[in-house]
């Protein structure tokens, strides 16, 4: 695992607040991405700026990060594949344990996998954010609710024309369909020649 950059934005030193349980300190973040945060259908794209707002809080066993965080997520509408653009908010809230403790615990058997731990005095936020970006994004991003999506004969937009249809003929009655067409059009058949010689 790499060390937080302590240039990033998005890593915060602790020492402000000491190891004094209680001490509270209050930060209002804009931060630029360094990687885009999201899914495969839909994320907020890499060099976007997140909004953050911050409460970092001293307690027994670490720093307790709770907030929100806004952005705009970008990518394609579930139904008629059209770009769309949805702002984002999420909360968070986490214990980043202090490594003495995290240790301590681990050696009683407590360990826990997913426990965010400080690396030093030095908090990375990122991660946090990216979890909480991803949980409020929509499985299905739409364009608008109530969007009629693609024709599932063409693939026209029912957006651009909402009267789009085809004549579907049930598969049931295509072969007497074309019976009738034939004993129509068809001069050369034996019954008919023999009435005409009546």
């Amino acid at each position: 695992m790499t060390s937080p950059d302590p240039r990033s934005p998005l890593v915060f030193d602790t020492r402000v607040l000491g190891r004094r349980a209680g001490s509270m300190e209050i930060f209002d973040v804009d931060a630029q991405l360094s990687m885009e945060m999201g899914t495969d259908v839909i994320a907020v794209p890499e060099g976007d700026v997140i909004h953050v707002d911050l409460r970092l809080e001293s307690v027994l066993e670490g720093v307790l990060a709770s907030g929100t965080v806004d952005a705009v997520a970008e990518g394609a509408c579930g139904r008629c594949l059209e770009p769309v653009s949805l702002p984002v908010q999420a909360e968070f809230l986490e214990l980043f344990a202090y490594a003495d403790r995290a240790a301590h615990h681990q050696q009683l058997g407590d360990d826990e996998t997913d426990q965010c731990v400080l690396e030093g005095s030095l908090l990375d936020l990122e991660p946090v954010l990216r979890d909480a970006v991803v949980l409020a994004l929509p499985f299905q991003p739409t364009c608008r609710p109530d969007c009629p999506g693609l024709c599932s004969e063409c693939g026209q937009s029912l957006t651009a024309d909402p009267d789009h249809g085809h004549d579907i003929i049930d598969p049931r009655w295509a072969s007497l369909q074309s019976l009738a067409a034939g004993e129509g059009s068809d001069t050369s058949s034996p019954h008919i020649a023999q009435e005409k010689r009546n």
